[in-house]
This record gives C-alpha cells, structure tokens and sequence, in this order.
C-alpha cells in the first residue's frame, strides 16, 4: 500500500514537470518602473535664517549658491530622485557656505510641508559668527630693512591697509581678497617680485576665534634703469626719453611709470603705448631696465565733422594734424570751422615735449562770431609754453588780438596785448564720465588795450575762475555743481575788445537762454559784460538698473553779466534732460524754462566743459 502511494505521488510530480517552461521559452517581463522617482519634480523651497529677516545676508547667500535653490528658478527638468539627493545634500552644503562667511558652528535641516509634499523648508541656525583674535604679519628681504624710510613707510602702509584686524568678523573672502590687495600694493610701491612666503590662518569653532598669521617676501627694492625703446619709426629717441622724468637708479614705483606712460600717450604720437618695468633682469648696479613698447600714429591725420549745435546751430569742421612737419620736431595742426553763428581759421605749431617736460606754442587764429548782437571778427596772435602732468595743467602765454566789432551801424576796431597764466587741475574718477571729484579752472591776465572810435587806450586786468563738483548722493543718485566768476579791471572808458568781455546764456551757462544773450543792454543790443557769475546744480540717476548708461536728470541755472558788479543782476532757468553716458562722455539733452521770458529751450551738448 505504502508502495502505491509513493508510485502516484511521483507521477503526480513528473506531470508537473513537464508543464514547467522550456530554455528556449520567453522570458518574464520585467517589473514595472518606479515612475514616481522619474516623474518631474515641481517644487518650492523657503529659506530661513534664524536672527535674519526680510533679504538678510545670509540668507542671499544660500539663495545664490545652493543647489537645490540655483535648480529652482532653471528652466531644466528634475526628477524626484534628484530632488531627494539634493535634498538630503542640503545641510552640508548650507554649512559649508556659512563657514566662509566664518560661521563655522552652523546647523543646518531640510524639512518637507505635511500638509504640502512639494514644499521644502531650510532651516538654518548659524550661531555665534568667529572674529579675529590676533593678526601677525611679518615682512622679509627687502621690506624688512629698518634702515630704510621708504621701506618701514610701506610696512605700516601694508598693516593699515589689511581689512581683517583684531576683532573683525572673520570671512574667507576678506581673507583671500585682502592677501591680494596687499601683493599689489607692495608691488605697485617699490617691490614687484613680492610674493606670499606663508599665510595661515586657525580657526577655532569652540571658542569662536581665528589666528591669522601671515609672511609677506617682498624681494629686494627695484631700481629704474635704462630705457628699451621698441616700435620707433619716424619719431626720434629723445622725444620719448625726455618724457620720462626719472633718473638711472631712481627707486620704482608704478605711479612713475604711470605717469610716464599717460605722458607719451597726451603727445599724441602714439596710438598705443605700454611702459613696464623688468624685474626679472637686474644689472650689475641693480637696476632693472624698463620697457617702453609703442605704435607709432600716422605721420598725418585728417578729420572732417559735422553736427548740429543749439549755441551755434548746424556747423562742418576740417582739422588736419602732422606730427613732424619737415622732419623736425614740431606738430602742425590745422582746422577750419563753418557754423551757422561761428567761423573759424587756425593754425597751431607745438613743439614735441622739451626735457622739462613743456611745449613750446605757436598759433594764429581768425575768428567771426555773429552769435550775439555784436558781430566780431578776431585776429589773434599767440605764443606761449605749455605744461601737462597727469591732473595738472600750466599755459603760459603772451597774445596779441585785433578785434573789429560791429554793433548796429558802429564800427570799432580795437587792439589788445596781454601776458596771460592759466592754471587747470583735475581731480576727477573719470575724466570722460566724472561721478566723483572736481575740475578748477583760473586765468589771470595783464594788458594794454588801444581803443578805437570814441573809446580809450589804456591798460587792463582779467580774471576768470571756473570750478566742477561731482559727487554720488546715495546708492543710484549722483550730484553735480558748477559756478563761474570773472571780471575785466579797466577804466569805463578803456577800449577792451569784446571777445575779452563776457556774456552769459547757452549749453554750458544758463540754460533757458539763448547763446550769449545775457549780458549788457545798450541801445537795445546785448554786448558783452565786464563781470560775469554764473552756477548750476543738477542732480541725476539711471532710469533704471538695467540701462544703467541712460540717466534722467534735474536741474536749476542761475547767473548774469554786467558792467559792473553794482548792476549786476542773476536770471534763473530749470529744467530736466537725458542723459546718455557714451564712450566719447555723456550726451545731453536738456529741456529749460527761462523764468525771466517764461519761455522754454530746447539744449544739447557732448562732454563736460570747464
């Protein structure tokens, strides 16, 4: 019995063998993927800082460089996988973050909405922020040497200058930033092969506090030596070497060789200049030579321009410059202007600068203005040196003018010889685009004019000083002011001739008015005026963040000429403009109310005058 029932059961088991699927068979389908990990993920994520509100610092920080937060606002698909790792990377990524801004104890957690599954929520505690707690910074080769002036100067220079003193807030990029600065202010005051020999600094979480200690190589004091000149063609050697102002064995600094350069670059001569020094080959008496690479400009240039102007309305000039006539050592220029007001001629030779750094000048200019009621037609005659430094500007010069005016049917003719200084300074953060700083201007000048008609000869003085502010108010406003005073000393009946008179009105005046319109009523003509004062202030802003070249701006003028400082009666006009801050310096356009007539003025003008 036992036997049969051991037979069944294994026949029992062989038919289930053979039901069972073959090699060859297909095999079964895969299981289903997890299509919520690769479905994409639409999320939102809250940071939150503790101690911060509203746009706090930190809290900026994690919203810039987090990468769950830099995914959100990117248009590239996320699945939920890649949410959840960036998720749980979150926290150390946050920490680390925090340590460079010298939160080196800070904690971090990333938490989802119960309510919401697709809101994220990081939360962050920084805790207490690490400060410095000592700064060492030590100085070797030549920076080191006690005996030096120059040197210990620098040294105390450099340890001002380091922006994480004692007790300062402890950051990396102030650490990094600041090791930079100090390299290039080494550099740029004597030592250009400075380098960072050691820097350290130890930072300790538990008591909150960093140990900064850092040792500067500076190298030894470079020495200016000869000069290597490449790229010369047609200009001679002495025309660049006695620009550079400094001796063999002068010690280097890289304000010298800046000025130096700006220096070859105002001659004119050059389309391209570059100036460095060499550290790496030093002489036998340790000097270093520097390198004067240049592009030489055209032997002549021409340039035709035409334009509109609301002074002197639509105009066409011609200038034509040679920079070595003959083959001597002079620049010629030439130009002839036509304007609807205003026609000019004239002629200038300069010489190339001379070891003292000044140009000899020499012009002769023809002029006919019938830009006022008085029409002028000027003869002038100048001789004089001139003087350009970087900021700084000194014209010394004698002229001889013969002016021929007619006013209504009078006719005068007048002569006039003045010894004349004029001095400009410039202190400006751009001088084609100022924001901040000023630019002055005076003159003061002695003569003897012979008048013509029923007018007398006699002697006479003339002043002149004009003075630009600028200045940023704020985050995005910026200011700027303007005021004009001058005076002609000369008896009532001294014949001076009208162009050394002053008129007020226009562009660069007070705007509102017409072109030199404002000055000395007489016969119902306006002629010029022996005083003149004359101020504005204007303040400006970008229209906004995105065109931060186009400004929009508002303004009030004031000012007047007269005979006499006892006549003398102000004007005012306001108005708003456009600003467009081009390469060429700002382009405006200016609309003005002349309170005196009621009447509005339309103005444009490029560049700043002075």
């Amino acid at each position: 019995m036992i036997r049969l029932i051991a037979l069944l059961l294994s026949a029992a088991l062989l038919a289930g063998c053979a039901t069972s699927p073959t090699s060859d068979a297909s095999p079964p389908p895969p299981p289903a993927p997890d299509v919520a990990a690769d479905a994409p993920a639409v999320y939102s994520l809250v940071i939150a800082v503790d101690g911060e509100s509203g746009n706090g610092e930190l809290r900026q920080l994690l919203d810039q460089h987090l990468d769950i937060a830099r995914y959100r606002a990117s248009e590239a698909a996320l699945s939920r996988g890649e949410l959840a790792r960036l998720a749980a990377a979150a926290p150390a990524q946050a920490q680390a973050l925090l340590e460079t801004e010298g939160y080196f104890n800070a904690v971090a957690n990333v938490e989802r909405d119960a309510a919401d599954a697709s809101r994220l929520r990081l939360t962050v505690k920084p805790g207490p922020r690490t400060r410095v707690a000592s700064v060492v910074l030590e100085f070797q080769e030549g920076l080191a040497d006690d005996a030096n002036d120059g040197a210990r100067a620098l040294r105390e220079a450099l340890r001002r200058a380091w922006p994480l003193p004692e007790g300062k807030a402890f950051t990396q990029s102030q650490w990094g930033s600041g090791k930079s600065e100090l390299l290039v202010r080494a550099r740029a005051g004597g030592f250009p092969q400075a380098r960072w020999a050691e820097t350290n600094a130890r930072v300790d979480p538990e008591n909150q506090s960093a140990e900064l200690h850092l040792v500067m190589a500076s190298g030894n004091r470079a020495k200016l030596g000869e000069l290597r000149i490449e790229g010369l063609q047609r200009q001679s050697h002495d025309s660049v070497a006695r620009l550079a102002d400094f001796e063999r064995g002068a010690p280097y600094t890289e304000q010298k060789l800046a000025e130096f350069q700006e220096r070859l670059a105002k001659t004119q001569l050059f389309d391209a200049v570059r100036v460095q020094l060499q550290p790496e080959t030093v002489e036998a008496d340790g000097t270093s030579p520097v390198l004067v690479t240049l592009t030489e400009s055209s032997l002549q240039q021409a340039t035709v321009a035409v334009g509109y102007h609301t002074n002197n309305g639509q105009s066409i000039s011609v200038e034509h410059l040679h920079r070595r006539p003959f083959g001597l050592s002079l620049r010629a220029r030439s130009k002839l202007q036509l304007s609807r007001d205003l026609r000019g001629l004239e002629l200038e030779l300069s010489s190339h600068p001379q070891p003292d750094l000044k140009r000899n000048l020499a012009s002769l200019q023809f002029e006919q203005d019938r830009s006022g009621d008085t029409v002028a037609q000027n003869l002038g005659l100048r001789l004089g040196r001139l003087y350009e430094a970087t900021n700084d500007e000194r014209l010394s010069y004698v002229e001889l003018l013969r002016a021929r005016e007619t006013t209504g049917g009078q006719v005068n003719t007048n002569l006039a010889l003045s010894v004349n200084q004029q001095w400009i300074r410039r202190r400006l953060d751009s001088t084609l685009l100022p924001t901040d700083g000023h630019q002055a201007l005076a003159l003061v000048g002695l003569g003897y004019a012979k008048g013509g008609g029923t007018e007398d000869s006699g002697p006479f003085g003339r002043m002149q000083l004009k003075l630009g502010v600028y200045k940023p108010l704020g985050a995005s406003w910026y200011g700027s002011a303007r005021a004009e005073v001058a005076q002609v000393v000369a008896h009532d009946r001294v014949g001076v001739p009208e162009k050394l008179l002053f008129l007020a009105g226009g562009d660069e005046s007070v705007r509102g008015y017409a072109y030199r319109s404002l000055g000395v009523q007489r016969m119902g003509l306006t002629v010029g005026g022996r005083v003149l004062a004359t101020g504005s202030l204007e303040v400006a802003r970008p229209f906004t963040m995105s065109m931060p070249s186009l400004w929009g701006a508002l303004f009030i003028d004031a000012g007047n000429s007269a005979s006499r400082w006892t006549d003398y009666r102000a004007v005012v006009g306001y108005g708003a403009g456009v600003r467009w801050r081009s390469p060429v310096g700002p382009l405006r356009v200016d609309l003005a109310r002349a309170q005196e007539t009621g009447k509005w003025r339309l103005h444009f003008s490029v560049g700043i005058a002075l």
